[in-house]
This record gives C-alpha cells, sequence and structure tokens, in this order.
C-alpha cells in the first residue's frame, strides 16, 4: 500500500515537473548567473559572485516566477495543449487543475517573500513580472503579433530583474550605464530570436489555435505572410550581433555570433521549405539548442573573471 502511495506521489511530482517545464528552469538561472558574473560585476572574482546572498534571491524568485507562470499557462491552454501535445497533455493532466492553481499561488507568494528580502524595488519589479505573466496567459497570446511580443518581452524579463543586484557595486554611473548597454544588446538578439521561436511556435500549432480561437499569425494571415516575418526577424538580428562584436566588449563571444549567424542561413533556408508539423519542430528545437549554447558561451567574453577580477586582472 505505502509502495502505491509513494508510487502515486512520485508520478504527480513528475507531472507537475512536466508542467513547468523544470528542464528549462535551470538553463534561465544558469543564465542569470553567468550575466551577473561575465556582464555585469565581473569586477569581483565568480565564486564572490555565487556566494552573493540577494543574488541567489533574485535567481530564486525568477525560477519559481518562471514556474508559475508555466502553471498558468498550462491552466489556460488545457483544450489546446490536448490537440498539439497530446501525450504531453496527458501528462499534464495527472495533476488536477485546482492543484495547479493551489502551487500557483504559493509560488507566486514565497516570489513576493524572497524579493522583500531584496528590496521593495525587488518585490515591485517581481509583482508586476507575475501580473504580466497571468495577463499575457489569460489575454494577450489569443492576439496576433501583441501574444508574440509579449511572450519574448516576459522570457528576456528576468535578466533584467539581476540589474536591481548589480547596480550597487558601481559608484560611477556611467560604467552601470556602459554594462546596461551591454546587457540591452545582448537582450535584444535575444529578444529577436525568441520571437521568431514564438511564430515557429504558432505554425506547429495552426490546429489547436484553430480549435480554441487563438487569433495568431498563421491563423488570420496564412502560413507565408507568418514566414515573410520571420525573415524579416532574422535579419534584424544582424543588427545587436554587429553592436556586440564590432562596439561592445564581448572576447572570444563573437565565435558564436559568427556561428550563429552560419545556423539562421541554415535556418532560413528550411524555413522556406518547411510545410509539416515535424519541419516546424526541428526549426524551433535549431533555435532553442542556439539560445542554450549563447547560454553557454557568455563564459567567452572573459573566461579570466573565473579566476580573478577585472581590478586584478588590469592590476598585474
Amino acid at each position: 500500500m505505502a509502495s502505491r502511495k509513494t508510487k502515486l506521489v512520485l508520478t504527480k511530482i513528475f507531472s507537475l515537473f512536466s508542467v513547468v517545464r523544470g528542464y528549462n528552469i535551470p538553463v534561465i538561472a544558469l543564465a542569470q548567473y553567468l550575466s551577473a558574473i561575465f556582464i555585469l560585476d565581473k569586477e569581483r572574482r565568480a565564486l564572490e559572485v555565487l556566494l552573493d546572498g540577494n543574488l541567489f534571491l533574485i535567481v530564486l524568485a525568477s525560477s519559481l516566477t518562471i514556474a508559475s507562470g508555466y502553471i498558468i499557462n498550462n491552466f489556460y491552454d488545457a483544450q489546446k495543449d490536448l490537440i498539439n501535445r497530446p501525450k504531453k497533455s496527458m501528462l499534464d493532466r495527472l495533476v488536477s487543475q485546482g492543484t495547479k492553481l493551489q502551487v500557483y499561488f504559493v509560488l507566486n507568494f514565497i516570489v513576493v517573500l524572497l524579493a522583500f528580502m531584496v528590496s521593495w524595488r525587488a518585490a515591485l519589479f517581481f509583482s508586476g513580472y507575475i501580473f504580466l505573466i497571468w495577463f499575457y496567459s489569460h489575454k494577450l497570446k489569443k492576439y496576433p503579433l501583441i501574444g508574440n511580443l509579449t511572450a519574448a518581452f516576459l522570457a528576456i524579463l528576468p535578466f533584467f530583474g539581476i540589474l536591481m543586484y548589480v547596480r550597487k557595486f558601481y559608484e560611477d554611473f556611467s560604467v552601470y550605464n556602459e554594462k546596461l548597454e551591454t546587457i540591452f544588446a545582448h537582450a535584444t538578439f535575444l529578444y529577436l530570436l525568441i520571437l521568431i521561436r514564438e511564430l515557429i511556435k504558432d505554425l506547429e500549432n495552426i490546429p489547436g489555435d484553430l480549435v480554441v480561437n487563438y487569433r495568431t499569425i498563421p491563423v488570420m494571415f496564412g502560413e507565408r505572410v507568418a514566414k515573410n516575418i520571420i525573415m524579416v526577424l532574422a535579419f534584424c538580428t544582424l543588427i545587436p550581433v554587429y553592436l556586440l562584436v564590432e562596439v561592445y566588449e564581448v572576447g572570444y563571444m563573437d565565435i558564436y555570433f559568427y556561428m550563429g549567424m552560419i545556423v539562421m542561413i541554415f535556418f532560413l533556408y528550411k524555413l522556406h521549405r518547411a510545410e509539416t508539423r515535424n519541419e516546424y519542430q526541428l526549426l524551433h528545437n535549431t533555435l532553442k539548442a542556439l539560445i542554450v549554447a549563447g547560454v553557454f558561451c557568455i563564459v567567452l567574453i572573459d573566461p579570466s573573471v573565473l579566476v580573478h577580477g577585472r581590478q586584478l586582472l588590469s592590476a598585474i
């Protein structure tokens, strides 16, 4: 009997893990830490940044907010996912809608408490973030382009949350402003990639979107228009890439951006020929791999920071 109960509990935990997409959250947390170490706070050693309590609270609050966001998104998309992702949907349904909502509210309560431990500004930031995720899931995602733009914006917002942690380390605002410009350039590149991925997801999910009356770009204007928009956005990625390689200091990470442009050429070629759901899934996974690779390649900006901060390096 105990074994059966244990198996049931483990099954529900696994189901909830699927709902919150637990495999994505560690990547986002890693990206926040790497951004803090190699872009925003590289005057200190990596170990000092890793052990900073406020940064830990901000990253933890971000992770829990994202998890709660996946829950509320899953709650509103239950009918749509049953058509577009039947296997995942059946796994997600092992946890009741009521339980999902309870976990959602508990996570959000914990997030606000954690943020208050950092500052009232952090609490305000995360409260606004939670509201925007709910509003997107409830209303905005049903509308063409607005839903895509909002989804991409919400995906990069955690990276601006760490700005509240790092600002206190810069007495000279001009130095902080330079860091802010760099993070904006990185965020713009990431934003465009995520926006393209959102449009690819719309191309994948046309059957389910039609059933639940989601007015996405492929549903409203057709696949050809969606593909043309994606191609324009892909060319727009050249702007932040140029700024990052030629204007800002990205060290050896320029290798990633050059390779990324080669991947985008392959992506556009496959997009032009894509017609089936499997082909769109390949494009989706290609972009996901490019985004994840970008997270790990942040280390290439200045590997020496792992050992000592920029101040010590310049003094040698």
